[in-house]
């Protein structure tokens, strides 16, 4: 059989939990991570489950907060039905936010 290598880097830790759980069911933790990529392909889809935590970078967190505060301070575009009024408004160099404030 024809086979490429790939390398990831994992905690040692999870590396060590997942093989003895491959091995409790009876595959290798290179079957098992064969067995997840032909899933990706057939599926085009990536699934966790709930025990996964994801952390939002600090950049993120502050974008957000900054997107939260704009939007309660009315620095928000308007809202459009169509994407044509959308980008009349982006071109528009009166073009001004909901509060009344001006875009430019």
């Amino acid at each position: 059989m024809n086979t490429a290598v790939i390398n990831i880097k994992t905690d040692p830790k999870v590396k060590k939990e997942a093989q003895a759980v491959a091995e409790r069911l009876g595959f290798s933790l290179s079957s098992v991570l064969n067995a997840y990529l032909r899933k990706l392909i057939r599926t085009r889809t990536v699934e966790f489950s709930d025990d996964v935590r994801l952390e939002l970078t600090p950049w993120a967190k502050r974008m957000l907060k900054q997107s939260e505060k704009d939007t309660r301070t009315g620095f928000v575009s308007p809202t459009f039905s169509n994407v044509k009024d959308s980008i009349t408004w982006l071109n528009d160099p009166n073009a001004r936010y909901q509060n009344g404030h001006p875009v430019r």
